[in-house]
């Protein structure tokens, strides 16, 4: 699926990370939207693969790839372009851009050379001097009273950012595990017979008009466009009443045919029970 997407992932740089937690959750965050390149800039924790993957589980295989660097410069050496997450307005005059809109720029960047992300330090956020190696800076949108982000949940916010820009919503939802086809009109025809044996059951026509309450649910049931798994569970909740009053005695026990020794129900009530039905 992922080979669809447009462009290429970019790469993640943590400055002097210092906490295994934050490092695991921004780990599990670049697996979730694809980005399998993560640099670590004289990290602050000890790194450890075994903790990590007990916060961040089945990310062995981007942990293998996970480089540990002494310098900004080392670790940006075959980028083409890097944009730095960060959380303050600078004074000086910078090039700022929102999350989406540097998520745009950078797949496009992405086509001719390989780019990068800037984030880090939690305590105190990057420094000037690192954010002056960066060609752009990125600022999320917050509460002006409370707009300060854990740093991975800054990430997940570009993250997924990207993964939009690359074309990720473009990838299908899954589909049911079983799905059902349309209901048929024997099915329906069915159901809306059991349901008014039901109804009848109840006395719910006593001051009711039978032909108008019944046009109504078949229009409901028609809006709601059942398929052939749910309209069998509906019937089966009709024939359920009819069932359940007689278990109660609060209906007479259903006729014998004589000869054949089987039920034989009076005119609006159901005769055969639907066939089973499947869990979802």
């Amino acid at each position: 699926m992922t080979d669809q997407l447009q462009g290429e992932p970019p790469v993640l740089i943590l400055v002097a990370i210092q906490d295994l937690v934050n490092l695991a959750s921004c780990i599990r965050i670049a697996k979730n939207f694809g980005v399998m390149d993560v640099r670590l800039v004289q990290p602050e924790c000890p790194i450890d693969h075994y903790r990590i993957e007990g916060v961040a589980h089945n990310t062995a295989d981007l942990l293998e790839r996970m480089t540990i660097h002494d310098s900004l410069d080392e670790a940006f050496a075959d980028l083409t372009h890097v944009v730095a997450l960060t959380g303050r307005e600078r004074t000086a005059k910078r090039t700022t851009l929102r999350p989406r809109e540097a998520a745009a720029e950078l797949v496009e960047r992405s086509r001719v050379g390989r780019v990068g992300i800037l984030a880090g330090r939690e305590a105190h956020g990057l420094q000037n001097e690192e954010l002056d190696r960066c060609a752009q800076l990125v600022t999320i949108s917050a509460n002006p009273d409370y707009s300060s982000l854990n740093l991975a949940q800054a990430w997940a916010v570009m993250a997924h950012e990207l993964w939009v820009a690359r074309g990720g919503d473009s990838i299908p939802l899954k589909a049911p595990r079983h799905a059902a086809g349309p209901a048929t009109h024997e099915q329906l025809e069915a159901l809306f017979q059991d349901w008014e044996g039901a109804l009848t059951a109840i006395q719910f026509f006593k001051k009711r008009d039978p032909e108008l309450v019944m046009r109504g649910f078949r229009e409901v049931i028609f809006r709601a466009d059942p398929d052939g798994r749910e309209a069998t569970l509906l019937r089966a909740i009709g024939l359920e009443v009819g069932h359940y009053m007689r278990r109660a005695g609060l209906l007479p026990p259903r006729p014998r045919d004589s000869a054949a020794g089987t039920p034989v129900e009076p005119a609006g009530t159901a005769v055969d029970p639907p066939p089973s039905v499947d869990g979802p």
